[in-house]
């Protein structure tokens, strides 16, 4: 009786049979009929995404084997699985052709992806390095060949971005500067580590001078490996420019000599010049390479260096070779006329870009690929947040660090970087300041254009007009007028 009275008042409070009009229904306003025919429709309707890529293929990168997934119509195993060995490499790239794949997408997985992207790339094919971020959310159990399907499927309807890459040439100028930043970063360790072995003897050398790689510091650890322990000796070897006096660094030099800390000494000091061989040795490779690139100044003598109101970098890890010269040669324009940037810096700028800025289409493009950008998120024309963009590229790096030095520059850029400073804070400024010299560059290098400072007065000068109209305006619309005195 219950179930028969449930199923009546059912009955009495279903809503009566309604039929579609043309102009459409809510979908809360149809019955169950109703819904399905709808729900057939919208199926037959074609709304399949746009094919970009149709000859694509992708590849999940591994350290021991890659798995390749090619569409199912193009071979009866649409997935393989090759070895990371050149022979099987050269087999992936004949199957693929084989197959008639042109566009192939994979992730940059640590640098297991290189040698693959080289063969490919040497046997015709268009590859894309995609960034895992883009792909990594798999609507299933992630395995390798599903991976491989799912960067496919990506790529061939073209929701993939190609990452940037560099050509061979400049990519062979990266590999030696990068190799030469990574050992003076070693050598820089071993410093820091002969200075903790001096302080365990008690030996406060750091106290009176200021970097024990100089001249004076490298004459002192030196004579102390060779026996030296007279403190009045060791402080005779003190160079001209050092501001404290012999007696000074005598009394800093009474230690405790221990055995088996001098042999620690030794070893970061062998150490240290090892390092600074390997450097001397990468800067004749760098000459060497920078000479036998074509001549892009087309004649043009190079400007003369301005240094006034900078910070010098410090000779010590400089080229030994005038690369200033050899990197306008290369480039077509001098970048160290940019206030903050200097030899390295430039360096840095044209090994991890290239002097070809024709792969961003305009400065704004540059700015973001740096991620130099505001992360703004915008919801209804609003914004209603902003994030940041962490990175860990060398060049956006080394843009902060030459924007820092802009802090007491007589320039231009220094004193608008003071004023960003002052009103936004020191990690805003030192970003947008960044974001500034990145502009300076790709204009430089994409239109040949000449930087010439104005000056930190120039800038105050504007800066104190702006104040001017601003006041006059704020004045005039509360009914004042602005005399000057």
């Amino acid at each position: 009786m219950r179930r028969n009275k449930q199923s009546t008042a059912r009955k009495a409070t279903k809503a009566p049979k309604a039929t579609p009009s043309p102009s459409g229904r809510g979908w809360d306003q149809m019955n169950r009929k109703q819904r399905r025919e709808m729900a057939r429709k919208i199926q037959a309707q074609d709304l399949s995404l746009e094919v970009v890529h149709p000859d694509a293929a992708g590849i999940d990168i591994g350290n021991e084997a890659h798995y390749v997934a090619v569409p199912p119509a193009r071979d009866s195993q649409p997935v393989r699985r090759f070895g990371c060995t050149t022979v099987e490499l050269k087999e992936m790239a004949a199957w693929l052709k084989q197959c008639g794949i042109r566009t192939v997408a994979m992730q940059s997985t640590g640098v297991y992806w290189t040698p693959v992207y080289d063969i490919l790339e040497e046997a015709g094919l268009e590859v894309y390095l995609v960034n895992a971020r883009e792909t990594k959310n798999l609507p299933c159990k992630k395995t390798d060949v599903q991976e491989s399907q799912w960067l496919m499927k990506l790529h061939t309807y073209g929701l993939l971005r190609n990452s940037f890459r560099p050509p061979q040439e400049i990519r062979q100028l990266r590999t030696y500067w990068r190799q030469r930043n990574d050992l003076v970063q070693s050598a820089g360790r071993y410093i820091q580590r002969m200075q903790k072995v001096l302080t365990q003897m008690n030996v406060q050398l750091a106290n009176v001078i200021s970097d024990l790689s100089g001249a004076t510091g490298q004459a002192i650890v030196k004579a102390i490996l060779a026996g030296e322990r007279d403190p009045q000796t060791l402080a005779a070897l003190r160079d001209v420019r050092v501001k404290a006096s012999e007696e000074q660094i005598a009394r800093s030099l009474e230690g405790n000599w221990q055995e088996d800390l001098l042999f620690v000494l030794q070893q970061e000091q062998d150490g240290y010049e090892f390092c600074q061989k390997q450097m001397a040795e990468c800067d004749k490779r760098l000459e060497q390479y920078l000479q036998q690139r074509a001549d892009r100044s087309a004649g043009a003598d190079l400007p003369e260096e301005t240094r006034k109101g900078r910070r010098r970098r410090k000779k010590g890890n400089a080229p030994q070779f005038d690369m200033r010269e050899a990197l306008f040669r290369m480039a077509g324009v001098d970048l160290t006329r940019i206030d903050g940037i200097d030899v390295m810096t430039a360096a840095t700028i044209l090994s991890e870009a290239g002097w070809d800025m024709s792969k961003w289409p305009n400065e704004h493009h540059f700015v973001s690929w740096l991620r130099l950008c505001p992360d703004n998120q915008i919801s209804g024309g609003k914004v209603i947040g902003k994030g940041r963009l962490p990175t860990t590229h060398r060049l956006t790096q080394a843009l902060k660090v030459a924007a820092s030095s802009l802090l007491r520059s007589d320039s231009y850029l220094g004193a608008q970087f003071r004023r960003l400073r002052t009103r936004l804070g020191a990690p805003v400024a030192i970003k947008a300041m960044a974001a500034k010299l990145a502009r300076l560059v790709y204009r430089m290098l994409r239109y040949g254009m000449q930087f010439v400072d104005k000056g930190a007065w120039y800038y105050e000068q504007k800066h104190r007009q702006r104040q001017i109209s601003s006041l006059k305006r704020k004045a005039a619309e509360l009914g004042f007028q602005l005399v000057a005195a």
